[in-house]
């Protein structure tokens, strides 16, 4: 019994040792400002025990010894090192934003992140935390609305085809990276968001930089450049599993999880999503799927190796599609603003001629190298297969194209598909204005073929028919892309530090067309191939996503029709940038130089054995420097600087024309010269940011063609030739001022606001030579530009916000968007008489979201919390013109809608939406 009884003292010592040895430490993280911020890391030194900041940035740690340090980390803010002794609240740990932005996540040195009071650029940045909140069933591109000088759109209003302009530039001509790497594509500049359609679920920041920003690269910035930084692999173990559902059946479900570091520095992160639903717009049934795998090695102190795959296989219905495909104003106010022009059933089921699929898995290795206390060096090897493209009609029946003939649709605006498959096959088939049409069996196969509609009756053996029939094709556009870029870090002093490295990257665009559905047909009959004319195909490739997965298989054997092309692209680059740094002054200057090659096979317009086929390479250089100062006048007040100059080299299509292996003789450089100034002031409760900007981009490719009469010879048009000019001189200048603040009004209420009020127009009036086919000058060409406004963007944004945080946990959100000034898109070509109307100003409009969010901790020291989230977007169901692809004026007579001439070529912006989510963390 004594025994017994000393084994009882003996463990109650040791329960007792063991409790007062731990030692329970809180506290709270917060911003710059004041703001929590979720999810930061919290670590005790020297150990691998840590927990993680709740919804308000509250903690709470069991500490393995009395007293030590512990080390706060979140991403784009510096680590900071608190001290404790004992149980008890730290109180309110403030971060600041790091000088070595995201180093717990993504490649070192590699990633030009703007940082506040020290980088002299106007820059915003969006963090995770607020992406995964407030984007909900958004595009991802809408999420930076709030910022300013930024107009995004849904577009068409697809899965994915989003677009967005930065101070009146289009996507072309601004820069996308994602960690470091530019991702724009290599032939023309554009980025396609619905290839990222998963990007939102890995991404740790996204900062847009307005202007020539601050990247060391040679890249297409001249409205901006948006930087997107994915999670790499968490050092932390745990994961989350999301659930969200909207309007429309919008379904989104999500799991993540991550291994953490091991004793031997390796870890692991997975994520992988599925999202679906009908569409806002009618037919625009959409699927996609999103996967992540990061792998992590610090090998040691020296030494890091990350490797990161991702990719996103997606199909969407459009109603987008060529210019003629595309409702007119006049046919949303009798159908409603979710009419789809491409819209239709076959045997009841929802079919859609517009369709687009891809997959764009990017596979990356990344090392950093610490190669002493004053130097790095940072490298990735990047690699790309894109694969897909997007469907539309080909051919024409009753002599009508399905694009443009209302005939071939019902009362209702309906596409008429089970007509089109009784005519294709010969069953016939009777439209809305009363013509049966049908197709017959093609003599020379036996079967009903649906001939080119480009065919000529001289091409068409007896007894074709000419323009029998519409069927689906792809166009596809993939590619392969592989990329290495390196970057160089070493302090030269306390205050100057030098980077140079190398950007390399390696293009090849694949273009054709091909059968997607005959839809009744038995083939098609393609005249297209100079190698195979007349050629009959049968093949029908399927552009579900089932079929995106294998990206590695050969298009080879693919039949083709119409066009097949290939576009080379290589491209190599150089920078340096010199900074200097002290307490109160930063500033840098950068430059950079590129040699982009361009080289064109054209399989169909040249015989095989025409050496034409084929290319050689053009080789054109180009570069920038640039160059900035921010002083920090006090801890309030700071002023920067900024200026730069781009040699831009010429899209694809501007160095070979008329889409054939035509060299342009001139294939000239664009010149942006850009200067910015800023003001920022800030205190503890109060932020304000205030940038005035000028950009003059000169020098841009503008071909056009018009029809002249080289006899004068008015009443005969038999000796009429069309001539092409290549405009030199047209010019646009953009300037503007922006403002944006934020004011926390009491810990629990913040304000935020901005406007920004841009002028952007054409400069000059611009002539030259029109030349024939044959290269001899038959006339002239001029454009009067001077003053037009630039279109296809908002010129005045506005925002006003309110965050309230009521109780623990609980939070609501209200932003009311404003839009003014906003024009129509404009084709130059349009411009060629003195007398023009100038630029199609639509009515503006003002947008209300809400969001409400709650995070219920379920164990905060598993960090096990369930987060609920409501967003509602257009929350007063505003009914608004979002873009025009036409710049139509309404004379005495026309019918109208708000002023605007409803022959014009519009989108709608989406009414009322709203998607639930439901998180959980662990």
């Amino acid at each position: 019994m004594k025994q017994i009884k000393n084994l009882l003292l003996v463990a109650l010592f040791f329960v007792s040792a063991t409790v007062l040895a731990q030692t329970q430490i809180s506290g709270t993280v917060v911003d710059e400002i004041g703001e929590p911020l979720p999810s930061a890391s919290v670590v005790e030194k020297a150990t691998t025990n840590g927990t993680s900041t709740n919804f308000d940035g509250q903690f709470k740690l069991n500490a393995k010894s009395t007293s030590g340090t512990l080390v706060i980390t979140f991403v784009g803010y510096k680590d900071k090192e608190v001290k404790f002794n004992g149980s008890g609240n730290l109180g309110t740990i403030k971060l600041q934003p790091s000088d070595n932005v995201l180093e717990e996540v993504v490649i070192k040195g590699l990633i030009d992140v703007a940082k506040d009071r020290e980088t002299p650029v106007a820059s915003s940045t969006i963090k995770a935390a607020e992406i995964q909140e407030k984007l909900g069933s958004q595009e991802f591109p809408e999420i930076l609305n709030t910022t300013p000088s930024v107009y995004a759109t849904k577009s068409g209003g697809g899965f994915g085809d989003a677009r967005i302009n930065i101070r009146g530039f289009s996507q072309e001509n601004i820069a996308v990276l994602i960690n470091g790497v530019p991702v724009n594509d290599m032939e023309n500049g554009r980025v396609f968001w619905s290839n990222w359609a998963g990007l939102s679920d890995v991404t740790t920041a996204m900062q847009v930089q307005r202007g020539l920003g601050s990247s060391k690269l040679a890249i297409s910035s001249v409205g901006g450049t948006i930087n997107i930084i994915t999670k790499t692999t968490d050092k932390k173990q745990g994961g989350s599993v999301l659930a969200s559902y909207g309007n429309d059946n919008y379904l989104k479900t999500l799991a993540t999880y991550s291994t953490g570091k091991n004793e031997n520095g390796f870890a692991a992160s997975f994520l992988f999503s599925r999202t679906a639903g009908d569409g806002y717009v009618n037919s625009t049934e959409f699927e996609g799927y999103n996967y992540f795998v990061g792998l992590g090695w610090e090998i040691n102190d020296a030494h890091d190796l990350q490797f990161m795959l991702t990719g996103a296989p997606q199909t969407h219905n459009q109603r987008t599609g060529s210019f003629f495909n595309r409702a007119e104003l006049g046919d949303y106010v009798k159908y409603g603003t979710r009419y789809n022009y491409n819209g239709g059933f076959i045997n009841g089921e929802e079919y859609n001629l517009t369709k687009n699929f891809y997959h764009k898995p990017v596979t990356s290795l990344n090392w950093n190298w610490d190669i002493n206390e004053n130097s790095s060096l940072s490298t990735s090897a990047y690699v790309s297969f894109g694969r897909g493209g997007g469907t539309g009609d080909i051919g024409r029946i009753g002599g009508f194209r399905f694009a443009s003939d209302r005939s071939l649709r019902d009362q209702n605006g309906v596409f008429l598909y089970d007509q089109l498959i009784s005519s294709n096959s010969g069953q016939g088939g009777t439209f809305n204005n009363g013509v049966t049409t049908n197709n017959s069996v093609d003599p020379s196969t036996g079967l009903y073929i649906v001939n080119d509609d480009e065919l000529r009756s001289t091409d068409i053996p007896a007894g074709l028919q000419r323009r029998n029939g519409i069927i689906r094709r792809a166009s596809v556009n993939s590619h392969n892309w592989y990329g290495l870029l390196s970057n160089f870090n070493t302090k030269l002093s306390d205050e100057l530090t030098l980077d140079f490295g190398i950007d390399i990257r390696s293009y090849l665009g694949i273009h054709y067309r091909r059968i997607d559905d005959l839809l009744g047909a038995d083939g098609y009959r393609d005249n297209d191939d100079i190698n195979n004319p007349l050629n009959v195909l049968t093949t029908e490739y399927s552009s579900d996503l089932s079929s995106l997965w294998n990206v590695f298989k050969s298009t080879d054997d693919e039949e083709k029709i119409n066009y097949h092309n290939d576009g080379k692209v290589r491209w190599f680059g150089g920078f340096a940038q010199l900074e200097y740094k002290n307490d109160d002054i930063s500033a840098f200057v950068q430059g950079s130089l590129s040699n982009q090659g361009f080289q064109r096979i054209d399989y169909f317009n040249y015989l095989d054995t025409d050496p034409a086929q084929k290319t050689d390479w053009q080789n054109i250089w180009g570069g920038n420097i640039k160059g900035g100062l921010n002083w920090n006048i006090n801890e309030e007040h700071n002023v920067f600087v900024n200026g730069g100059y781009y040699s831009k080299q010429p899209f694809f299509d501007a160095v070979f024309l008329n889409f054939r292996n035509d060299v342009n003789p001139n294939p000239r450089n664009e010149k942006v010269i850009g200067v910015e100034a800023g003001y920022g002031f800030k205190t503890e409760r109060f932020s304000l940011n205030a940038n005035f900007y000028r950009t003059q981009w000169k020098d841009r490719f503008i071909s056009i063609s018009s029809t002249f009469d080289v006899n004068n010879t008015p009443n005969d048009s038999s000796d009429d030739e069309v001539g092409s000019t290549d405009l030199q001189g047209v010019e646009q200048v953009h300037m503007g001022v922006e403002l944006d603040a934020t004011y926390k009004i009491t810990e629990d209420v913040t304000l935020f606001s901005m406007v920004s009020v841009g002028d952007w127009e054409y400069g000059g009036t611009v002539s030259g030579t029109a030349f024939d086919n044959n290269q001899v000058a038959i006339g002239t060409n001029t454009l009067y530009l001077d003053g037009v406004k630039v279109g296809d963007a908002a010129q005045t944004t506005g925002r006003l916000g309110v965050e309230i945080r009521p109780w623990k946990g609980f939070k609501v959100d209200y932003s009311q968007r404003f839009v003014d000034r906003l024009y129509a898109r404009i084709n130059t070509e349009d411009f060629d008489r003195p007398d023009n109307d100038g630029s199609l100003e639509l009515p503006g409009y003002a947008l209300s979201d809400l969001g409400v969010s709650y995070k219920w901790n379920l164990n905060e020291e598993r960090n096990e919390a369930l987060s609920f989230r409501l967003n509602i977007n257009n929350l007063f169901d505003e009914e608004y013109i979002a873009e025009s692809a036409t710049n139509i004026f309404a004379q005495p007579g026309d019918e109208t809608y708000r002023g605007v001439n409803t022959r014009n070529k519009v989108f709608f912006g989406f009414g009322t939406t709203w998607n639930f989510s439901v998180r959980y963390s662990f």
